[in-house]
């Protein structure tokens, strides 16, 4: 298997996330509201699944891999649109949370906010993931030997098999506590 594999697969969890939240904008702009518990769950899955999880391994081991070789500028320009938008999610993501807040703050203010936020996620995952599958991953494969290719794919099992630690390690600190490792060290 090709390192691109398993990120392809991730793409398509995300496009299903995308369309759920289709089905939040709709239910906004129905005049229904914005169910909050779904915003939250949504926005954890943006932080944790399609940002650190999928974006992380895109970033800290596929780019930083492509970085190290002579890329064609078309992959180069292509590469540096990809981090572009993954920084645009990562805002926008932010820009979500905040106006969630807002929204419950306010007892169920003005939700054209969390809409807008919604809508622009909406608009940038279907057309990024086609970049990345129809335009990027196959062609730049060519640039790594099959061993390059079985060391990537080890090196994303091994971020992979992290990430969960990471998340939960992330949450104590943020209440206070302190990371296993620092811990262990006192």
């Amino acid at each position: 298997m090709k390192p691109i594999g398993p990120l392809m697969w991730e793409h398509r969890l995300i496009e299903q996330m995308a369309s759920l939240l289709q089905k939040a904008i709709a239910q906004i702009e129905s005049g229904d509201g914005v169910d909050v518990v779904f915003l939250e769950r949504a926005v954890d899955f943006f932080r944790v699944y399609a940002d650190r999880t999928h974006h992380g391994k895109e970033e800290d081991i596929l780019f930083r891999d492509l970085r190290r070789k002579k890329l064609s500028t078309e992959h180069e320009r292509i590469m540096q649109e990809l981090e572009t938008e993954h920084r645009i999610a990562r805002n926008t993501v932010k820009a979500l949370v905040e106006a969630a807040r807002e929204y419950t703050a306010a007892k169920k203010g003005d939700p054209s906010t969390v809409r807008h936020c919604l809508a622009d996620l909406v608009e940038l995952y279907p057309k990024h993931i086609e970049k990345e599958d129809k335009h990027f991953f196959f062609p730049v494969m060519d640039y790594f030997s099959e061993n390059e290719q079985q060391d990537m794919l080890m090196e994303f099992n091994e971020f992979d098999r992290k990430m969960i630690h990471e998340k939960y390690e992330n949450t104590v600190e943020e209440f206070g506590g302190k990371r296993v490792l620092d811990f262990l060290r006192k």
